[in-house]
């Protein structure tokens, strides 16, 4: 692959790319905050990582009370270490926000470096950047929570173009940014390795990236994530046809290919590669192909599951994907081999991609749930003290998680010892995920006819109840 050598003085984008990155930054911030505001995030994620984050920024054990272990067990996600700084500066949520937002924003200005290395003009290269900053899946993942996947995408954007354009330094950095953010990503590191080493004939760059994704996926699945948390990776549960551990697992795709086959030809994987490639589909076709290989790992794994969060635009799985995926397209582009040349077309095209795939509709609907009853949340949240050991439900968690004791108030985790607790927060006429109206609806029973605790808060069915102090 030919590609033009970088130069020192074109590194810094454009003002017009800068600009734009921060408008986007300040959207995506501004999109997020309000989606917390309207209590419509969870404990899963956003609530996981608050938790742990407020919990290292104060010095003590970084356990997920909900999840029951180390944050540590269950992504080794060591990037939770470095944002703690920021919790030191001043313990809030928003910065989860802030942080990816900026992150995701950030992601265009590898991608206007690489189409210009790839021989893209200025015009076609601020037209990628835009066809990154439009792509669904970037303004759907920082609706949902929080994941610290985010920022490895912008490190694999630089890794590719540092790595062409031999800048080591920028490589090593992006290299450790992407395994520290998530144990997974080891596996795109290696293929990115094995790209690298045949491909781009980067013999020295490939070969570290190589061993260094080899080594740190069974570092984390065979040391940190058991060690943490007692038990195989979190993900293992979505592939038990394969078997109960990642070696199993790793086994049986090799001796039983005919399960795996069974499970990529399906609809929900023809309709998921639908979604991945349409808002692109302008410039997929062509020969550039090669490109994609470090894409498969994650490409792989999503299609192979039965657990259908893994195949849309919505959640954090295809993250991965997409920098690959943008190189194929501009690579294409270059070459002429795309449907779509000029870019007025492309930024149409794009535009209506971004119209009919993102979630922005939410805010004209789903998001509005909980309006009557914002008040009366809010009010009963302010009086949950900082030492309290609190029962909750999980769109409420995570308004709650600076404190070591929090466990959610889910169908899964009853019945529910009320001894352990010295509030408990309920919107009895609001399930959540992954619970049922029914649970809700027995434990405010239970804690109502429990003699140890007494409403301090009760309005507009949102009900605070609080353990009475002992007498000694």
């Amino acid at each position: 692959m030919e590609v033009s050598q970088s130069k020192p003085e074109g590194f810094l984008p454009p003002r017009s790319l800068l600009v734009g990155m921060a408008i986007g930054a300040v959207i995506l911030f501004i999109c997020a905050t309000v989606r917390h505001w309207l209590f419509q995030s969870t404990a899963l994620d956003l609530g996981f990582f608050d938790q742990a984050i407020y919990l290292i920024s104060q010095g003590e054990y970084p356990r997920v009370s909900f999840r029951g272990f180390h944050i540590l067990g269950d992504h080794a996600a060591f990037l939770v270490y470095p944002i703690a700084i920021f919790y030191k500066i001043y313990p809030s949520v928003y910065w989860l926000f802030f942080i990816q937002a900026i992150a995701l924003a950030l992601g265009a200005w590898p991608t206007w470096q690489l189409a210009k290395q790839t021989g893209l003009g200025e015009k076609e290269s601020l037209t990628m950047a835009l066809v990154y900053g439009l792509y669904p899946l970037i303004f759907n993942i920082n609706l949902f929570d929080f994941h610290t996947e985010v920022i490895a995408v912008p490190a694999l954007l630089w890794a590719v173009w540092s790595a062409r354009a031999n800048r080591w330094g920028i490589f090593l950095i992006s290299l450790v940014t992407i395994l520290a953010s998530k144990a997974v990503l080891s596996l795109t590191v290696f293929m990115l390795g094995i790209w690298l080493l045949i491909w781009e004939r980067k013999r020295l760059m490939g070969l570290i990236t190589t061993v260094a994704g080899i080594a740190w996926f069974i570092i984390t699945t065979k040391g940190i994530i058991p060690a943490f948390s007692g038990e195989e990776a979190a993900a293992v549960g979505r592939y038990s046809f394969l078997g109960d551990s990642v070696t199993e697992i790793i086994l049986n795709l090799i001796l039983k290919p005919q399960i795996v086959l069974g499970m990529l030809f399906t609809l929900d994987n023809l309709f998921y590669l639908v979604l991945l490639t349409a808002p692109v589909i302008w410039g997929i076709w062509g020969k550039a192909w090669a490109m994609f290989i470090p894409a498969i790992p994650a490409l792989f794994v999503n299609l192979v599951t039965d657990y259908l969060p893994q195949k849309d635009l919505i959640h954090q799985y295809s993250l991965p994907i997409l920098p690959f995926l943008l190189l194929v397209v501009m690579t294409h582009w270059h070459r002429g081999s795309s449907w779509l040349k000029k870019p007025r077309w492309i930024i149409l095209w794009t535009a209506i991609a971004f119209l009919a795939l993102g979630k922005y509709t939410y805010f004209f609907g789903r998001y509005w749930h909980h309006w009557g009853q914002l008040p009366n949340l809010q009010a009963a949240v302010s009086l949950v003290q900082p030492g309290d050991r609190v029962l909750t439900s999980p769109h409420l968690a995570a308004h709650l998680s600076h404190r070591p004791d929090l466990e959610l108030a889910i169908e899964a985790e009853a019945p529910f010892d009320l001894n352990r607790f010295d509030a408990v927060l309920l919107q009895t006429n609001y399930a959540g995920w992954e619970n049922s109206q029914g649970t809700v609806e027995a434990l405010a029973r239970q804690v109502s006819q429990d003699s140890a605790f007494t409403p301090e808060y009760q309005e507009n069915e949102v009900i605070l109840y609080r353990r009475a102090p002992s007498i000694p």
